[in-house]
């Protein structure tokens, strides 16, 4: 008689439905943040800021629902699926190494500690996890498992939150009004209809003295 063995997978197989579902649903809405990113003072160059704290969102989303991806697949064994998320553990972190050094160099937005930890500090834990449950996968499934589901749920909320974060900077931003030079014509003309006063001479003080130098002659 042939005795199946069922998979660890399919203990997880509601779990990653709702967080492959999600995952695909966000990377929606963070193409909404982006068109508000292009309507938002499309004159200020923002290509370097984007880079560094508006695309990894959706890299974040795509990873979490490829980890979901490869745990729904029928394999055989163990052994290339922990290969396969180790994998896209092992290019998650590198790609985050560089959106580090994108948010170092951009100049349009100084981060703070906030910034810091969702954007770069959280998603290389995130993936760093993977790499090591993948590692380890065959040989402890249940841990494995278990940590896999959580950093895939941690890079759902990280790009959650990031996208969220990005639509407030946005209309706070766009509440701010910004500084406006006056017409170099205006403001010649001022200067010459305005009589030039000595220094720290008041209008008064000026016509009161013109009226004692009057007086003395």
């Amino acid at each position: 008689m042939h005795i199946t063995t069922a998979s660890p997978f399919e203990a997880w197989a509601s779990f990653y439905v709702i967080v492959g579902s999600s995952a695909g649903a966000m990377t929606g809405l963070q193409f909404v943040v982006m068109t508000l990113i292009a309507q938002t003072r499309p004159g200020r160059s923002r290509g370097q800021a984007v880079s560094a704290f508006g695309t990894p969102n959706v890299v974040h989303f795509c990873a979490a629902l490829l980890v979901a991806s490869i745990l729904a697949v029928p394999w055989s064994t163990l052994r290339p699926a922990g290969l396969a998320i180790a994998g896209s553990g092992l290019l998650g972190v590198f790609y985050s190494v560089i959106v580090i050094r994108r948010a170092r160099r951009q100049d349009e937005y100084q981060p703070v500690f906030e910034d810091w930890l969702w954007h770069t500090i959280l998603p290389v834990l995130a993936y760093s996890a993977l790499f090591v449950a993948g590692a380890v996968l065959a040989g402890k499934p249940a841990g494995a498992l278990l940590v896999m589901g959580a950093a895939a749920l941690l890079l759902v909320f990280i790009g959650i939150h990031n996208a969220w974060d990005t639509v407030m900077y946005l209309m706070v931003s766009q509440r701010m009004p910004e500084p406006k030079e006056a017409p170099r014509g205006a403001s010649d003309a001022g200067r010459a209809s305005t009589p030039e006063l000595g220094p720290g001479l008041h209008p008064t003080a000026q016509h009161e003295q013109a009226d004692q130098a009057s007086h003395d002659r």
